[in-house]
Formats: structure tokens, sequence, C-alpha cells
């Protein structure tokens, strides 16, 4: 047990037999008889051992007293670290939306962009000819589809024609560098779309965009189908 709890019990014993030798000091009529056990009990019971019942009341008063005050204080720290925790985890969210809303942004301008470009490209900005070489298709191609997407463009047409406006499936009736089937699925483009190969390139852009996102995709489910 502390000794300050010691001493506190003590002093309260003094006071309580300062109390009792006051009421016989009057009773009797003797001031020295009252301060004498003043004097007496005072340093008799702050000197003398408090009995051991006593001692174990105070020290279990004083160890409840200290437990309530450290679950207290268990409970403001947990609480404190909890509302940091939220807070922390909101700011978190936040800043995951702002990012998530500014890619999203960035990717809608990107694609508005390349619309914007793919818009600008058009097959009556090839001269017409009697005939083209496979070098001047292609170099057509690189110039209306975008950069990224022009090798799974050129993929798709050397497994569909070898880059020959004119090729005819025998056996289907399918035409051209994409093998539209019909070919003249192509003249929503343009009606030179059996002599024009920048005609054809244009119409299958706009297939691949339309039908699978891009022409990436549109090769992606080549690969697994065969087709596409």
């Amino acid at each position: 047990m502390s000794p300050i709890s010691v001493r506190g019990f003590a002093v309260a014993s003094a006071t309580a037999v300062t109390a009792v030798g006051s009421v016989v000091g009057v009773a009797s009529g003797s001031t020295a008889q009252i301060n004498d056990a003043e004097t007496t009990a005072a340093d008799s019971t702050l000197l003398a051992d408090i009995p051991a019942g006593q001692q174990a009341e105070v020290q279990t008063a004083s160890l409840t007293q200290q437990a309530d005050t450290q679950a207290i204080a268990a409970d403001a720290s947990a609480k404190k670290v909890a509302e940091e925790s939220a807070r922390k985890a909101a700011a978190q969210t936040a800043i995951d939306k702002k990012e998530a809303a500014e890619k999203a942004a960035q990717d809608a301008k990107e694609r508005a962009e390349a619309k914007a470009a793919k818009a600008s490209r058009s097959s009556s900005s090839f001269p017409v000819q009697s005939s083209y070489t496979i070098a001047q298709i292609q170099a057509m191609a690189q110039s209306m589809v975008p950069s990224g997407q022009y090798q799974c463009f050129s993929n798709i047409v050397d497994h569909e024609s070898s880059w020959n406006y004119q090729a005819v499936n025998a056996s289907s009736g399918a035409y051209g560098l994409f093998q539209a089937l019909p070919g003249s699925k192509m003249s929503s483009v343009g009606s030179d779309w059996q002599t024009n190969p920048a005609t054809q390139i244009k119409w299958g852009l706009n297939y691949m965009d339309s039908r699978y996102g891009s022409p990436c995709e549109a090769w992606t489910f080549w690969q697994a189908n065969h087709w596409y």
C-alpha cells in the first residue's frame, strides 16, 4: 500500500480520536487534558501501523480508483485512434474518387481527340488511281489508323486479304481488304468501295471501332475465333 494512502487513513483516525478527546476534556473541565489528548492521539495514530484489515480496504479502494482512471484513459485513447482512422479512411476515399474522376475525364478527352482525328481523315484525301501497290495501301492505312492501333489493324488485314483490296472469296463472295460480306456493305462510306482501298480502310476502321471498340480489341477477338 502506498505511503500516501496509509498516511491519509492515519490522519483520519487521528481526527476521530481528537474529537473524542475534546468531548472528554469539556466534560471534565480540563483544557490541558484536551490538548494532551489531541497531541497524544495524533502522534500515536500517525506512528502506529494501521490494522491489516483496514490496510486491505484502503489498498483495494486505491487500486479500484487506479483501474477506473486507467480504463477511462484507455477508452479515450481508443476513441481517438478510431476517429483518426476514420478520418484517414475518408481522406483516402476522397483522393481515390478524385483520381478516378480525373482519369475518366482524361480518357474521355483522349477518345474525343481520337474521334476528331479520325473524322478529319477521309478516303477523298487520297488521289484515285487505276491500281495500288501494297506499300501505297499500307501508307493510306497508317495515315488513317491511330498509331497505337495500327499493328492490330494490320494483323487483321494480313490474315483476311494479305492487303489485296480486290480479293474475293470464291465460296462466300466476301470482298476487299477486310473480306466484307457482302462487299456492298462498304458502300456506306463510299460508292467506290470496289476500286478504292482508302474507302475500304475507312469502312474497316469504323467497323472495328463500332463492333469491338478498337482494332486491337478486334484483333484479340480474331485470335480467339479466327474471324471477327
